[in-house]
């Protein structure tokens, strides 16, 4: 076993792991933070992202023990004092997310790109994205949540539209 200690979420956890243990075992199974998905084990699907150090990362190949002394960031700990991200609040809004179970991927990806720039283009969002599959739903209303965010990230008294809402003019 090997000692390995970080900052989870704002606070900073330890334990003893096997050396083996990947990021995403440590997350779910040492401190039962579930939001973080095991999709694929390869790093095809992206449904294990979490921020590492502010940079998304693929959780299911990152060895626990490489994380000693970082700061990692969960879905869980997305939100901030009880108020949801803009993110969020919009994948909400605009019912971006089917199942949901590569949606925390999603945010987290989304969310760093529009911390580096909140003016990103479609193309740039989507190749943002790029990384991360979902297998319930065609990807226009999570590319239109992340738009509507970013407009409210820059100020912007952004509402979706009812074509958004709806998938169809109204």
């Amino acid at each position: 076993m090997t000692a390995v200690a970080m900052t989870v979420n704002g606070k900073t956890v330890s334990a003893d792991v096997e050396p083996r243990t990947l990021l995403v075992q440590f997350l779910r199974e040492n401190l039962r933070l579930t939001g973080t998905h095991v999709g694929c084990d390869t790093s095809q699907c992206g449904a294990c992202v979490v921020h590492l150090n502010g940079r998304a990362i693929k959780s299911c190949t990152m060895l626990a023990v490489s994380c000693e002394g970082a700061k990692v960031t969960t879905i869980e700990g997305m939100a901030e004092g009880g108020q949801l991200h803009p993110l969020q609040e919009t994948f909400a809004d605009l019912g971006a997310a089917q199942c949901g179970y590569c949606t925390p991927a999603f945010l987290l990806v989304a969310k760093e790109l529009l911390e580096k720039n909140v003016n990103a283009s479609r193309d740039e969002i989507k190749e943002a994205l790029a990384g991360n599959l979902c297998r319930c739903t065609g990807y226009i209303k999570i590319y239109e949540a992340v738009e509507l965010a970013a407009a409210r990230m820059r100020g912007e008294t952004a509402e979706p539209s009812r074509e958004s809402i709806f998938g169809f003019e109204v």
